[in-house]
């Protein structure tokens, strides 16, 4: 096998013959590294989704960051009308990570909720959301 000195570059292929077929050339690039969250699009996701949420004029549900912390939130739930749940204000809290939105919020119903997808102490019990609860 003839080295070329000419080039000062890598070389981080192999090649594999496929069955009845050509030789290959097949890279050995690794795999693009997860790059490092940018707190401050964070903070714009945030604040264009609370944003979003008070445009949207829905009166049954509503969410602010508590005090001055946009990572942390109160929310709230209407029931629905001529339902059960009727008249029945539920409280949530939500704590988003610093790499949202590429891992979920915590949630967590502060009022006591019968629901078969919250466990007795407000967390959400339903594997297919990946919620983290604490």
């Amino acid at each position: 096998m003839a080295r070329n000195n000419n080039s000062h570059h890598q070389d981080n292929s192999t090649n594999t013959a496929t069955p009845g077929g050509p030789v290959v050339a097949l890279s050995k690039k690794t795999l693009p590294t997860a790059k490092t969250v940018d707190t401050q699009s964070v903070l714009k996701r945030l604040q264009s989704e609370l944003m979003a949420l008070m445009m949207s004029g829905n009166s049954g549900i509503s969410a602010f960051p508590e005090e001055d912390n946009i990572f942390h939130w109160k929310g709230t739930i209407t029931g629905s009308k001529d339902t059960v749940f009727e008249g029945t204000e539920y409280k949530l809290s939500l704590s988003f990570p610093s790499d949202y939105p590429f891992k979920p919020p915590k949630v967590k119903f502060e009022t006591s909720c019968f629901h078969p997808n919250f466990d007795m102490h407000g967390n959400i019990c339903l594997d297919i959301l990946q919620v983290i609860v604490e």
